[in-house]
């Protein structure tokens, strides 16, 4: 009997734990935010369940899953929207961007009469800082900060930073560098940044455009530089260096023109988004899908390796992953048009943001591509970077 009892129990502590493992599995697989059209559902694995229906859930804003309908799992929030019918884009557009203060890329010491010292690094200032004023003086330029620095006279400045999101204050005494008798900190700062890459969709309702699918950041820090003003004018590809195993390619082009396309107006973790007044376009529009509609399997990307006209070239897409993790890395995909991995190796840079189609709908766009094997790549959802693009207007 003691024996029937163990074995009982052992079961039962087998299931809990199964259970238990299975609810946390889909609690971090599962995305918090469910976008769902007219008439549309939320499509989860058979297992799990909503609290309410749709409709419902739709008008509180939220809704619990459950594991078997009974076991709860999470809280998701769900919005119904209207279809949104969007360009898909594909072209090459060129980004000039001035930021929003100056960003850190370097503390250095320099020789001073008492020998050399580093006043920047001495008062906090590190690699990655933003710096929005001194003095209570506004700073967006390297010729700023050196000015305000300069004219202290050896006088203590207060320095307003940002780092991770945190506004923090330093006070910085300049000292005088004997190679030029100037009073410097110490600082290297970056206040522009220009390149290219791929637009990913238009919105001819609200004007508004978006590309990359990444933010543009920073090549020495890697932090995302914060947009002061913006614009992208337009370009032509002339030339891809071909990607290979542990070298990315990279879509070479130019500025064809030196008055502004479009305006951009925020520059975010899902891509760089602002306003065009008036764009044309030889793809039509189409419907955007949401992230339950997507599939695996194929699909299709518009891009341009070759003057300014996009392509259509085949893609499978290999995995989807609906949580909330990293939202730039959603989809994985590979190239399997043979004419595209000819031309490029599969991905290249200046690639990001290349739109996403699957059973005629926008499912997302291209963001990076995986370093050892360029034919394949990561991919973001379309529907966070329509979210995003909303909150724009």
């Amino acid at each position: 009997m003691r024996r029937i009892l163990k074995v009982i129990l052992a079961a039962v502590d087998t299931l809990i734990i199964s259970v238990m493992a299975v609810i946390i599995y889909f609690n971090q697989c599962l995305p918090g935010n469910y976008y769902v059209t007219d008439g549309g559902r939320i499509v989860l694995p058979d297992i799990v369940q909503t609290s309410v229906s749709v409709t419902e859930a739709a008008l509180s804003g939220k809704t619990e899953l459950k594991l078997l309908g009974f076991i709860p799992i999470k809280t998701v929030n769900v919005k119904q929207i209207e279809t949104p019918v969007l360009v898909p884009a594909g072209e090459p557009f060129g980004i000039k961007l001035l930021t929003d203060g100056v960003i850190v890329v370097e503390v250095s010491s320099f020789e001073t009469e008492v020998g050399f010292a580093a006043p920047a690094l001495e008062c906090g200032i590190e690699a990655g800082d933003i710096i929005k004023s001194i003095d209570n003086v506004r700073v967006n330029s390297n010729s700023d900060v050196e000015k305000i620095i300069a004219s202290s006279g050896g006088k203590s400045v207060e320095v307003k930073y940002v780092r991770d999101n945190v506004t923090c204050t330093a006070e910085l005494t300049p000292l005088k560098c004997t190679a030029d008798e100037k009073y410097r900190a110490g600082l290297w700062v970056r206040d522009s940044s220009a390149g290219i890459g791929t637009m990913t969709f238009y919105d001819p309702v609200t004007k508004g455009f978006v590309g990359l699918g990444h933010p543009v950041c920073d090549v020495d820090t890697g932090e995302i530089m914060p947009l002061y003003s913006g614009e992208i004018v337009k370009v032509s590809i002339n030339g891809v260096k071909k990607g290979r195993a542990g070298v990315p390619g990279e879509l070479m082009g130019g500025f064809i023109s030196a008055f502004a396309m479009g305006s951009m107006e925020m520059n975010e973790q899902s891509g760089v988004y602002g306003y065009i007044e008036d764009y044309s376009s030889l793809n039509e529009a189409i419907p955007l899908a949401m992230r339950q509609e997507i599939k695996t399997g194929k699909a299709y990307i518009y891009t341009t390796i070759s003057g300014t006209t996009p392509e259509k070239y085949e893609v499978m897409i290999e995995k989807i992953d609906l949580s909330d993790n990293e939202e730039s890395k959603n989809l994985i995909i590979r190239i399997t048009d043979e004419r595209l991995l000819d031309k490029t190796g599969g991905i290249v840079q200046g690639m990001s943001g290349s739109p996403i189609i699957q059973n005629g709908k926008l499912v997302g766009a291209v963001t990076h591509v995986f370093i050892n094997n360029p034919e394949k790549g990561y991919g973001i959802f379309a529907d966070t970077m329509y979210e995003q693009l909303a909150k724009m207007n």
